[in-house]
């Protein structure tokens, strides 16, 4: 990685997450796939400016569809890697606030 902004791609919005944001504080990103705990906080206290609690980091495998003629089984989606940060009591990110 050579600065942070490589580190995140985008915030992932769908139900559970704006769930985990609005109930539990927790707010997720697709990272970069060479990506650590350590990296990911250090970008997300450096542009927000907020303070980070925890970073849970996983691996999300490809996702496989079927075409409808054939019906042979192909490959999507690929696979990426996604960060879920905690934030400390009473911080929120802007970017998510739209969503609750």
């Amino acid at each position: 990685m050579s600065t942070i902004y490589d580190v995140l791609r985008r915030p992932l919005v769908t139900e559970k997450s704006s769930y985990q944001s609005s109930k539990l504080n927790q707010y997720s990103f697709i990272v970069a796939g060479s990506a650590t705990r350590k990296q990911v906080k250090d970008a997300i206290e450096t542009l927000y400016d907020v303070s980070v609690v925890s970073v849970n980091i996983m691996n999300t495998p490809a996702k496989r569809g079927r075409r409808l003629r054939s019906r042979r089984l192909l490959v999507r989606k690929p696979g990426h890697k996604k960060a879920i940060i905690t934030l400390a009591d009473g911080q929120t990110l802007q970017i998510f606030e739209g969503v609750q």
